[in-house]
């Protein structure tokens, strides 16, 4: 079944490092779902890792060590998680690390997904070639989207992602006469080299 764009998960973990690979677990994770444009439900947790976070995550995200050792184990909440994007296609700024984490988090407790990834951050490289950069933060700011709660914590982030995506599928939509945007397509443009975006998006419409 051919999936949409506008119908997506998107979702952002806050962490104790950079790589599960090295020992690093997630500690919050936020999330926003998406039907047909228009957001139908959230996810937001804490989540306790089950050692310290270093002083530079605290003050990076504002999550304290504190707040942790009353959060629910990683376990508990990743099994809520897998049911709350189940049957959803994915959607991260710089989806690459997300995805790690939601595999590794998801494979301690055995438990799977079906949708696939898009990465907001490479479309808006393809679309904002002019950035200054491809921060969500910058991206926000130069689309004029509401900046909701505080940047580096998952649920604010998921939030503004969310909008940027809506942001830029409206944009395709609007030059290049799109009814609707198959996810798939978004994957694709993710990939496309810069000079030939505007070739794809019209061949893709056509």
């Amino acid at each position: 079944m051919k999936r949409n764009a506008d119908s997506v998960v998107v979702l952002d973990f806050e962490t104790t490092g950079l790589s599960p690979g090295n020992g690093d677990r997630a500690i919050e994770i936020g999330a926003v779902k998406i039907k047909n444009g228009i957001v139908i439900e959230r996810f937001q947790s804490l989540m306790n890792p089950g050692k310290r976070i270093s002083g530079f995550i605290e003050s990076y995200t504002g999550i304290t060590n504190k707040m942790l050792t009353k959060a629910p184990p990683c376990k508990e909440v990743m099994r809520d998680f897998a049911e709350f994007i189940s049957g959803f296609d994915l959607v991260a700024h710089n989806a690459s690390f997300d995805k790690r984490f939601l595999d590794a988090e998801l494979k301690r407790i055995r438990c799977n997904y079906s949708g696939d990834f898009a990465c907001s951050m490479l479309v808006a490289r393809r679309l904002y070639q002019t950035a200054p950069n491809h921060k969500l933060e910058t991206l926000v700011r130069l689309n004029r989207i509401k900046i909701n709660g505080d940047f580096h914590r998952a649920l604010s982030d998921a939030e503004m992602t969310a909008n940027l995506w809506l942001s830029m599928l409206a944009k395709i939509t609007d030059k290049f006469n799109y009814q609707t945007i198959p996810f798939a397509i978004m994957q694709k443009l993710a990939k496309t080299p810069k000079l030939s975006v505007e070739v794809f998006l019209h061949d893709a419409s056509t």
